[in-house]
C-alpha cells in the first residue's frame, strides 16, 4: 500500500503510519515527474491527513519537510483533518505554527 495517493488534481491523502519505521524519504522526493508538475501547475496542494493511524517525531518531521519542499516549489499547502495527536506532538515541540492547518 502506497503512503499517499492523489484525489483530484491538488488534494494528497496521506495513509497508514507516519514514523521512522516507514518514512525514508522526503515526500517531494518520492512524487513522480507527472505528480510534481502537476501540483505546479495547480499552484496549490491540500494534505487530507484523516487515514493517518499514527505518527511520531520522524512523522511529524515529514510533514514539516512537506510543507518546506511544497512552498520551496511555489505551492500552497494546507493541511487536513489533522490527528489530534499530531497537533499535540507539534505543540510540545513547539513547532504547531509551522503547520498550515485548515
Amino acid at each position: 500500500m502506497s503512503l499517499y495517493t492523489f484525489e483530484d488534481n491538488d488534494t494528497v491523502k496521506i495513509t497508514g503510519q507516519l514514523d521512522r519505521d516507514t518514512l525514508s524519504r522526503n515526500w517531494w522526493v518520492m512524487l513522480s515527474s507527472s505528480e510534481r508538475s502537476q501540483l505546479q501547475k495547480a499552484g496549490r496542494c491540500q494534505f487530507d491527513l484523516q487515514q493517518v493511524e499514527r505518527a511520531d517525531s520522524a512523522g511529524l518531521a515529514w510533514i514539516i519537510n512537506a510543507v518546506r519542499d511544497a512552498r520551496a516549489h511555489d505551492i500552497d499547502i494546507s493541511l487536513h483533518a489533522v490527528p489530534k495527536k499530531v497537533l499535540k506532538l507539534a505543540k510540545i515541540s513547539d513547532v504547531d505554527t509551522l503547520l498550515p492547518v485548515k
